[in-house]
């Protein structure tokens, strides 16, 4: 068994939340394995006991983290995560300008904390539709074998 990766997301009308588990779904079938939190149920100190990290949020107003991962957000300063796999995914509304900018930031912080990042962002409008099911399963899949 490859090592296990953490998603942790945030999510309001379900789009968010059904990205993550397409994306979980995709990991396992890649051999590892996955636990998957909603950003309230999750204390920022648990992404270091990870080989693996992704971080789902919904782009909010104009182009801002949801109020949720706000505080999550923050506390993340205090980690190292160097060396450790990571990405980022959400979904995103395109009539927007700044389309998907919560995915942005939040590759930014990994970044910025010394985090891998393995795969470009990945960015849904509103619900995935059936190609992007695949897409989303095929994230997971790669963010495996990038990672592993």
């Amino acid at each position: 068994m490859k090592g296990t990766c953490l998603i942790v997301y945030a999510s309001m009308t379900g789009n968010t939340e059904e990205i993550a588990n397409l994306i979980g779904e995709g990991i396992l079938q890649a051999g590892a394995a996955v636990d998957q939190k909603d950003i309230l149920e999750v204390d920022v100190k648990e992404l270091s006991n990870y080989e693996g990290i992704l971080l789902g949020a919904y782009t909010w107003g104009d182009g801002d983290l949801p109020d949720e991962f706000l505080d999550f957000y923050e506390e993340m300063d205090s980690l190292d995560l160097t060396g450790i796999r990571s990405a980022a995914f959400g979904s995103c509304d395109s009539s927007y300008e700044h389309r998907g900018r919560a995915v942005d930031l939040l590759l930014t912080k990994l970044s910025e904390l010394g985090a891998d990042i393995v795969l470009d962002g990945l960015k849904i409008d509103m619900a995935p539709t059936s190609a992007e099911k695949d897409q989303c399963i095929q994230f997971g899949r790669s963010f495996v074998e990038s990672s592993y």
